[in-house]
């Protein structure tokens, strides 16, 4: 059995809850599984980034259980996010 840490584990509930509010969001699902598939190219030992994208993840979870929510944003870190 694989066991898994602590980061690791709140990154697999997040997938789970982008799943269950994706769901009910037509064209949703295959973009969040597409961002995480992105994501977990990144080096296990960049923790920093990795804290950074699933805090960003937790504030795009919020928005995306919104009942207005129509789009969903990127997960990528970008030049700018890198500058402010």
């Amino acid at each position: 059995m694989v066991r898994h840490s602590k980061l690791q584990k709140q990154i697999l509930i997040l997938y789970k809850q982008f799943l269950r509010a994706g769901k009910e969001k037509p064209g949703f699902l295959p973009r969040i599984q597409q961002e995480f598939r992105n994501n977990a190219k990144i080096p296990k030992t960049d923790v920093m980034h990795i804290e950074y994208l699933v805090r960003r993840g937790q504030r795009q979870l919020e928005q995306l259980k919104d009942v207005n929510t129509k789009q969903l944003g990127s997960f990528i870190k970008t030049s700018s996010d890198m500058d402010g």
